[in-house]
């Protein structure tokens, strides 16, 4: 199949893409961050990596705070008339819980944070609030929670990309080529 040009305007904005982006490598660094640092002993290293996790955890938050800002007031550009109807349903869907999680994941682990009595400094400079008063049983639940929630995440992630790649090579639609900046005339 004949790969087609992408129309005019087709393409999500700069912004948009950037903070895609930007978002995306994060997580892609705190997913493994998250499961190397969980399996070390109590020690002064697994300390600093838990930090360092929260401080880009709460920045991904901000981000996507920032992204969905982005979206509610700049629509996406359409998809190609040649994805069929049920997929462009499945898309829209995904794209709802794929934004969910990446919001509501920083969630649980700023309240497990708090659960476990623990307080979030952004960047060793701005302590946020407690989300929840300290219980163990709730930080454990949380720690759960959390866990399962980025699972679901990585699972889901790889869908989307595997998703991305069909309609680049398989489809040869231009979808993935709307998420990517415009290099060239």
């Amino acid at each position: 199949m004949k790969s087609v040009p992408l129309a005019q305007g087709a393409r999500y904005t700069l912004p948009a893409q950037a903070l895609h982006w930007l978002i995306a490598l994060l997580i892609f660094g705190l997913f493994p961050l998250g499961l190397y640092m969980h399996g070390l002993p109590l020690s002064v290293l697994k300390i600093e990596l838990y930090a360092w996790h929260k401080w880009f955890g709460i920045t991904v938050l901000l981000l996507v705070v920032l992204r969905l800002l982005w979206r509610a007031t700049h629509r996406p550009p359409p998809l190609p008339a040649s994805v069929p109807r049920w997929q462009q349903g499945v898309a829209e869907w995904m794209h709802g819980l794929l934004y969910g999680l990446i919001l509501f994941i920083p969630v649980t682990g700023w309240a497990l944070s708090s659960a476990a009595g623990v307080p979030v400094v952004w960047w060793g400079v701005w302590k946020l609030p407690s989300l929840l008063p300290a219980s163990p049983p709730l930080a454990h639940l949380l720690a759960l929670v959390h866990a399962t929630l980025n699972y679901t995440l990585a699972g889901l992630v790889v869908l989307h990309v595997a998703a991305a790649l069909k309609h680049q090579f398989i489809d040869r639609d231009g979808v993935l080529a709307r998420m990517l900046p415009k290099l060239g005339s």
